[in-house]
């Protein structure tokens, strides 16, 4: 199926590997390196005449085996091109999806029915034939409904959608309960089971269809999934897709074959994976137990019987639902209007913003809803509504908050200037939808202990809604602060978006980032620089808000005697801080703290970089960071349109030269794919010229050794320039602890943050569901259940007196543990009180259980500068 030109160019791939160093594994494995090349090939020049499947088969290989041996192949920048990367990027996303969802479904159709049906159930209804119909149904309708088919949620949406339609076709014999109730509950209200011989199946489904919620209420009841969700994608985009396919009924089930071959028509089509492979267990699609390796787990207990309790990972579907149930929950008790509270503070301006508000979002809401279904599916522009609608309640809900913070700092309430700046509503209503988007849209991949993120994830949402990322970024750090209900991982993912406003977003052309430079630049010659190199050893101050971000500067100074304090500075209908007596022009605020944040980013960066390398060359560190350092202040332009991590390589790879180290930019390369949040283009697609791209190599060559030459060269003299100090290194100020914590003097008793706590179900909040082996848990609040249970852990904690006593006969010094031990007994407990000696030892450990919680919430919003901490990965 190969033509003759893919053939010959993945034949000199071919030679090329087997020339480099270390070639032995490609020797050894030459049918599937004949493959990788031939794949590689085929997708540059755009003649796939084979699908992905085909080639497993024809190498005899795993998904995850296929894509592990690509990155091996990946020895040099140019074997592999941007656009194959981003085509493994989209087929591992899918088959992700696809794998969790065939897992989910798998378990769920075994808890529908039966294994052995009564014998009145026709031989031909058999479990395999029932798999396979409604698996197929689901591919098919997935690949009509769906544009973003990495999208995990909707996806698992549409299979309950599929569940649904079947079940109402099953003999009740067939099903366990309780979905042998639901449909006897629907037979018993009127409707027909199953359609009458020559009737039409469009015309039946729509007379059922306002009485046949009992099925669909019960599967999103046992899936903790949002029944309003489930019901208008039904409507929208199911029964639509239903109709039309034609499907011709028999024994009231669709014909698998007409099915399966629409779904060829697809799957030929889009020349990926053939997903009907999952119901014959075929070895191209079995995960890798080494790639798909689980996240870490929580301590091991000392007795092997007890290594069932581990608790395992939730299911990719089971952390979806649950992600996006705690955020419904929050957001059920928000208005989709503005609040009361929010109504007085409209009215305290000078000039009311309520009309202006009301009317933005009114007009977002057509473009997000647009968009949404351009990106999904026509089909899915309800479920675009429905995401706004959320969006709009946390955006309300986040300005309430911001503004009541920030009348507490500054007694005042008058807000004018900032509640009338569009770009901060614009902003704000992003972020917002942004936590909304990505609670939804985390995909299934758990490969690398991490969940990606789909194509509707940040910035996605910038080019919605025509917004520049740096003012998208002044918002960030004041939402997090606001809003206290935020997930840990969803304040990873927006310091994450933070991050990449930083590294690259931020210093795309036409943004406004270059337009603040060159004032601050021009307010005084050359010598003002956006963040002197002076300040960079001193602490970045966190304690600024989206109001100083937004305004800043935005009127002439006045003198005064005493100003407010720091934070204060250019906030609205605030007193400016104290200037000089020349009345210098105010500096900008939403500059000197993007910098010096950009500068905390690009030394941690460097750092960890450096370390993998150059450990061995210490006295280096400081060469290469004054060069990276002076580079982002006086030859900024070189990030126009590049990325911070092209300049950080460059400064490394032009320091080693000068000094003589032998470092060459493939093993720079190398080390820089193993660090987290990295993409090949960085170092494979790098601006040389207008519109022209080529590899880090080339551009060090051709632009930042030109224009950085004279510079570069000075590191070899005898009297190299001035070394620019290393930034001060605070605690991220949304860090905050996320492993569990070992109760003082327990035995193997921890205690973890509280991580998707409420489970929304029957209108009311309740702890999470827990899995089977989570059983030995006990939360507090809730009843402890057996008295075995609580007999259990109390031995637990009697027994802590006589370890604590023979490990301190055997040594002075415990040995250390791998995770944090707070006071050990004897001490001041957790909050320095001393329990009464009537207390039960019990009681002792919950009080100390209770006062770690608090301490740890506390320190979440810690922005302290505690300077052992690094950059949250």
């Amino acid at each position: 199926k190969v033509s003759e030109r893919v053939r010959e160019k993945a034949w000199k791939t071919y030679e090329s590997l087997s020339a480099v160093d270390g070639a032995l594994a490609y020797n050894k494995k030459k049918k599937e390196t004949w493959g990788v090349c031939i794949f590689i090939v085929a997708i540059d020049l755009d003649e796939m005449t084979f699908t992905f499947t085909e080639l497993l088969k024809s190498i005899s290989i795993s998904v995850c085996t296929f894509f592990q041996f690509l990155k091996e192949v990946d020895v040099n920048m140019d074997t592999v091109s941007t656009k194959v990367d981003s085509t493994v990027s989209r087929l591992k996303k899918k088959y992700d999806v696809l794998l969790a969802l065939y897992h989910k479904f798998e378990r769920t159709c075994g808890l529908i029915y039966l294994e052995q049906p009564s014998s009145e159930i026709s031989a031909k209804v058999s479990s395999v034939l029932v798999l396979k119909n409604y698996w197929i149904t689901f591919l098919l309708a997935k690949g009509k409904v769906l544009q973003v088919e990495d999208d995990l949620v909707i996806s698992f949406q549409l299979l309950l959608c599929v569940l649904d339609y079947f079940i109402k076709l099953s003999p009740p014999a067939m099903l366990k309960e309780p979905y042998k109730s639901a449909v006897a509950a629907v037979t018993v209200n009127g409707s027909a089971r199953t359609p009458r011989r020559g009737q039409n199946r469009s015309t039946r489904t729509s007379k059922q269809i306002d009485t046949d919620t009992k099925v669909i209420e019960v599967l999103c009841k046992e899936h903790d999934c949002n029944l309003d969700e489930v019901k208008n994608l039904y409507f929208t985009s199911f029964i639509p897709f239903l109709n039309s396919i034609g499907i011709v009924a028999s024994n009231g089930l669709p014909e698998v074959e007409v099915l399966s071959k629409q779904y060829d028509e697809l799957y030929l089509k889009n020349k990926d994976i053939d997903a009907r492979l999952f119901l014959d267990q075929d070895a191209t699609l079995q995960p890798d137990v080494i790639a798909c390796s689980q996240l870490e787990r929580t301590p091991l207990k000392n007795n092997p019987d007890e290594e069932l309790n581990l608790i395992l990972p939730q299911t990719p579907v089971r952390a979806a639902m649950n992600n996006i149930q705690q955020l419904i929950m929050i957001l059920n008790s928000a208005t989709d209007k503005p609040s009361d509270t929010l109504v007085i503070y409209f009215n305290n301006c000078t000039v009311n913003p309520k009309g202006s508000i009301l009317k933005r979002v009114e007009s977002l809401d057509h473009i997000f809803k647009k968009k949404f279904a351009e990106a999904v599916g026509q089909g899915c522009a309800e479920i675009g509504s429905q995401r706004y609608k959320l969006g709009v309640r946390l955006y309300y809900r986040v300005m309430e908050s911001m503004l009541k913070s920030e009348e507490e700092r500054l007694s005042v309430q008058n807000f004018s200037k900032l509640l009338n700046d569009n770009i901060f509503h614009t902003s704000l209503l992003a972020c917002a939808l942004e936590v909304v988007m990505a609670t939804y849209g985390r995909n299934a991949s758990q490969s690398d202990g991490t969940s990606a993120e789909t194509d509707l994830s940040f910035p996605w949402i910038l080019n919605v809604f025509d917004l520049k990322a740096f003012d998208f970024y002044k918002v960030i750090e004041s939402f997090i602060k606001a809003e206290p209900s935020l997930t840990r991982e969803m304040i990873k993912h927006l310091e994450r978006c933070e991050h990449r406003i930083m590294e690259s977003l931020a210093w795309q052309s036409g943004s406004p980032l270059f337009d603040l430079i060159k004032q601050s630049k021009e307010r005084e010659g050359q010598a003002d620089q956006p963040e002197p190199t002076s300040t960079l050893s001193l602490p970045v101050q966190h304690n600024h808000t989206a109001a100083d971000l937004y305004l800043s500067p935005v009127r002439s100074p006045k003198k005064k005697a005493s100003g407010p304090p720091l934070g204060a500075t250019s906030t609205p209908d605030a007193q400016p801080a104290v200037t000089p007596q020349t009345q210098k022009p105010q500096k900008s605020t939403s500059l000197s703290l993007f910098y010096k944040k950009v500068y905390l980013l690009a030394y941690l960066r460097l750092h960890t970089l450096f370390f993998r390398l150059l450990s061995e060359h210490p006295d280096l560190e400081p060469l290469i960071w004054t060069l990276f350092q002076h580079t982002l202040q006086n030859e900024y332009e070189l990030m126009r349109d590049r990325h911070l991590d092209q300049i950080m390589m460059c400064s490394m790879y032009g320091i080693c030269k000068v000094k003589n180290v032998d470092l060459r930019f493939k093993i720079i390369v190398s080390a820089y794919k193993e660090l987290p949040n990295t993409n090949q283009e960085t170092f494979k697609r790098v601006l040389i010229r207008e519109e022209q791209y080529d590899s880090i190599i080339v551009f060090y060559n051709l632009v930042f050794m030109q224009k950085l030459k004279t510079n570069i060269l000075q590191y070899a003299s005898n009297r190299p320039p001035t070394l620019s100090p290393i930034p001060h290194i605070p605690r991220s100020p949304y860090q905050f602890s996320n492993s569990p914590r070992r109760v003082p003097a327990g035995n193997n008793i921890y205690i973890s943050p509280l991580k998707s706590p409420y489970k929304f179900s029957d209108g009311f909040q309740s702890p999470t569901k827990m899995t089977p082996r989570s059983r030995i848990l006990v939360s507090i609040g809730e009843s402890f259940g057996t008295s075995e249970k609580f007999q259990k852990i109390n031995q637990m904690v009697c027994n802590s007196d006589c370890q604590l006593k023979r490990s301190a006969e055997v040594s002075a010094a415990p040995k250390p543990l791998k995770r944090l031990r707070f006071d050990i007994e004897g001490q001041d407990e957790a909050d320095g009180s001393k329990h009464l000696p009537q207390e039960s030892k019990f009681q002792q450990k919950l009080a100390e259980m209770t006062s770690t919680r608090t301490r740890m919430q506390k320190q979440k919003l810690n922005d302290g500068n505690d300077t052992s901490a690094s950059e949250e990965k």
